[in-house]
């Protein structure tokens, strides 16, 4: 009864993971490291070996890279400045309380917007590395879905078999 009530427990802490990436308030990562900790300190301390623990610090670290990377990427692309990237940063966890899920959309398009006219950007130039932060993010969070999918699935695969 006890290791089923555990697994209920890894099983939402894994729902959790994805429903961070639309709040990012809730840390996605942090999340499936308590899962995955809840494996091994509860129900069974040798089934994760070395290797499962390295695979899944690679991926966390290419998560948190992976983000940054691409917000930073496609608002450079798109004309963007730096206040604008950090901007949108905020505005994305600012946005997440805003009717979300669709506050970590609008949010950060409109904030980017507005900083870049306030350091005398033309609408146009504003406009264009606001899409900029809205392609990174998107493409971040793409990545973030794919990535803990492959850490949920390895996690199962080692597990079953």
């Amino acid at each position: 009864m006890g290791e089923i009530i555990i697994w209920i427990i890894i099983i939402a802490l894994f729902i959790a993971s994805f429903i961070g990436i639309l709040f990012p308030i809730i840390p996605s990562v942090l999340v499936l490291w308590i899962g995955f900790f809840l494996y091994h300190f509860v129900i069974d301390a040798d089934e994760l070996a070395v290797y499962f623990w390295i695979a899944m610090t690679v991926f966390t670290l290419i998560l948190i890279v992976a983000d940054i990377i691409a917000n930073s990427y496609f608002v450079k692309k798109f004309g963007g400045s730096k206040w604008g990237e950090r901007g949108a940063a905020i505005a994305v966890i600012v946005g997440s309380f805003v009717t979300p899920p669709f506050g970590i959309i609008i949010v950060p398009f409109i904030a980017v917007v507005i900083i870049e006219l306030l350091q005398q950007r033309t609408v146009k130039e504003a406009v264009r590395a606001s899409i900029g932060s809205l392609i990174g993010f998107l493409s971040g969070t793409a990545a973030k879905i794919v990535i803990q999918l492959i850490m949920i699935i390895w996690f199962f695969f080692v597990v079953i078999f």
